[in-house]
């Protein structure tokens, strides 16, 4: 369990550019969990999710990973994250290489390496074939699957990914969202930070919404998208087949605005114009 007790993180104290980025924040991520957290820019977001993968110190509040600070090496060990365009960090000759090299850091024997390479490769859905493969000759979906495999072969406990699907074409979008539900279904306890209303809500059972620093929102997606006046406070809109569905009620049309795929959506709309 992740357990984020008055936690307060103020940038450039005590000088002109002063600006706190969260303030009495309070929240708990069981394992098992699949949480997004959400908001505008400037609500908190990454300063929170380095914080509690023990990127950035801070002194007011406690964060504690199964028990144990996140100061402890122990603690963050079990925290995995991943940045937005993690791409950009693959400099290895080979894909194989790229993905060992934390496991190597951890000083371990090169059979374990090997296994921890295979493994990672197997959970994102990469071909074994890659292994010998430059990273710079992959698509762009693929180059991410291997930067989440590198870090997925230190076989976090918890996974953090900021925007994991940004900037990826409609195809590998698919097929990164695919293989990050797999991920959750195999153990891992993922949290991810997004601006996709359909990627929290094809994924995550919870959604954390910041605002200003602090918790707007705690609960489940569907909720928060069918509550106009939480998406106007926080600066989200809900999933495009929503906005429409809230377009026919607006124009008269007695549809459920609870929608939020395209499937509902049909099912819905065919039930309401065939009576």
């Amino acid at each position: 369990m992740i357990d984020v007790k008055n936690l307060t993180y103020t940038y450039m104290k005590k000088t002109p550019f002063e600006k706190t980025a969260l303030n009495e924040i309070s929240f708990r991520v069981n394992e098992g969990d699949f949480l997004a957290i959400a908001g505008h820019t400037g609500s908190g977001k990454s300063t929170l999710i380095q914080i509690i993968s023990g990127l950035i110190e801070f002194k007011n509040g406690t964060v504690e990973i199964d028990g144990e600070p996140v100061a402890k090496k122990n603690a963050r060990r079990k925290i995995g994250i991943v940045f937005q365009y993690p791409e950009h960090q693959l400099f290895e000759e080979t894909v194989e290489k790229d993905i060992a090299f934390g496991p190597a850091n951890f000083g371990l024997s090169d059979e374990e390496i090997s296994a921890r390479v295979e493994y990672a490769m197997k959970l994102v859905g990469l071909s074994p074939e890659l292994k010998n493969v430059s990273p710079f000759e992959l698509s762009g979906g693929q180059k991410r699957r291997v930067a989440i495999a590198g870090i997925l072969a230190l076989k976090p406990k918890y996974l953090i990914l900021d925007e994991p699907t940004a900037g990826l074409d409609p195809g590998a979008k698919k097929n990164l969202t695919e293989e990050i539900r797999k991920l959750h279904k195999s153990g891992v306890t993922i949290i991810f930070v997004s601006h996709s209303p359909e990627d929290i809500v094809k994924l995550a059972n919870r959604v954390l919404v910041l605002t200003h620093g602090k918790i707007l929102f705690d609960g489940e997606p569907q909720e928060l998208f069918s509550r106009p006046e939480l998406l106007e406070t926080s600066g989200l809109l809900p999933p495009p087949v929503t906005q429409i569905m809230f377009r026919l009620k607006k124009s008269g049309f007695d549809v459920d605005t609870k929608i939020f795929t395209i499937d509902d959506a049909e099912k819905e709309i065919v039930k309401k114009f065939r009576r």
